[in-house]
């Protein structure tokens, strides 16, 4: 019994080691990837702002505060990348939805304007970008446009 029991902890071992190898994650060569794409966005529609990447467990991986950008949009990038990470969706959803009435979502600890969105490979959340600087919805064509630059959904 004794050898069935090590012989069976073994092999759970073994499998959530083969698991965790094959699940896709955000490391910092990506993270500056989509953040490059999104300064080039930024600096193409002469827009300076602050983009925030969140990775696969929801913490910061890298942050760039392009020169010009207010010092307030350091918190307000970092606060769209985690709303939009902790629901798996993108932030405009909660702006558009308070918009419309749900006036008790001004009340939950959510940032509900656009420009964060989720980071997916294959159909997998594996971080988030916030961007703030310029109107929300310009913060939303750059988080955009970096993902779909970078490959990501």
């Amino acid at each position: 019994m004794k050898n069935f029991i090590a012989k069976f902890l073994i092999c759970i071992t073994l499998c959530s080691i083969a698991h965790a190898q094959t699940q896709p994650i955000l490391n910092l060569e990506k993270a500056t990837k989509i953040a490059d794409a999104a300064q080039e966005k930024a600096i193409s529609e002469n827009w300076n702002v602050v983009i925030s990447i969140l990775d696969q467990g929801g913490n910061l991986i890298l942050l760039r505060r392009m020169d010009g950008t207010q010092i307030g949009s350091i918190e307000i990038a970092q606060l769209k990348a985690k709303t939009a990470f902790e629901f798996k969706r993108p932030t405009k959803i909660f702006e558009n939805m308070i918009k419309e009435g749900a006036v008790h979502l001004t009340t939950m600890p959510i940032t509900a304007v656009e420009g964060g969105l989720p980071i997916f490979q294959d159909d997998v959340i594996i971080g988030s970008i916030g961007i703030s600087g310029v109107t929300s919805a310009q913060d939303g064509i750059i988080a955009e446009a970096a993902l779909k630059a970078a490959g990501f959904k």
